[in-house]
Formats: structure tokens, C-alpha cells, sequence
């Protein structure tokens, strides 16, 4: 799956890092921290977090996610919109909760893997 179907699927909207919507998607990761998603991410894996700063996507570069999802409808500042125009990785936001998001996005990806619901 690509950055750009998870835009369709969850109605994403594209800030910033255009020439990156091609990238495959293999999972996710959700933290707010930073040290957190250096140390335990994995390339090509979609970041869901609150954080808005420049810092976001040079972590994403240097490890090679897909791309990052802001939650909550919070808003990219204008030097990670610069930075991940540079780096090539999407910035995209979203009006739900991160556990939301989370939720859709593990649907998604990891079907067979869904619990039937609660009698």
C-alpha cells in the first residue's frame, strides 16, 4: 500500500512532502516522543503523533518512514512544512484522535489480524 492510498482511504490532508505519496507503507508507529520513534521505528512505517516541529521530519528521514499523520487537527509549522518538502516525506493531518487513526490504520494494514466483535 502507498502514502497516497492511505490518503484516499482516511481523507488525509496533504501539507506537505507531495513527491513522497508514492512511498509503501509497511506499518505504523505511535508516540509522541522522539527518542521513543528513533529508537524503535522501523523504515517505511507511517508516524501518527501531535508533535509539529522540524525535528518530526528529520527523525522520519533518518528513519526512512513513509510518512507522519498530525491527529487531532493539529497544524505543521512552516519549517517542517520546508523540511519535508526537502527531505521528500509526506506530512498529512487529520481531525481524529491518534487512537482513532491508529485504530483505521491497523484495520488496514493488518486485517486477518482483527478479533471478531464481543458477544
Amino acid at each position: 500500500m502507498k502514502v497516497s492510498d492511505l490518503v484516499k482511504e482516511f481523507q488525509l490532508t496533504v501539507f506537505s512532502g507531495e513527491s513522497g505519496l508514492d512511498r509503501e507503507v509497511e506499518g505504523g508507529y505511535v508516540s509522541d516522543l522522539l527518542s521513543d520513534v528513533m529508537g524503535f521505528s522501523r523504515e517505511n512505517q507511517v508516524w501518527i503523533t501531535l508533535q509539529t516541529h522540524q525535528n518530526v521530519v528529520a527523525i522520519a528521514s533518518l528513519k526512512d518512514l513513509a510518512a507522519v499523520i498530525l491527529v487531532k487537527g493539529f497544524r505543521p509549522e512552516e519549517r517542517m512544512l520546508e523540511h519535508s518538502n526537502n527531505e521528500g516525506i509526506p506530512v498529512l493531518g487529520t481531525s481524529l484522535s491518534t487512537f482513532e487513526i491508529a485504530g483505521k490504520l491497523y484495520r488496514l494494514l493488518c486485517p486477518e489480524e482483527i478479533l471478531p466483535p464481543a458477544v
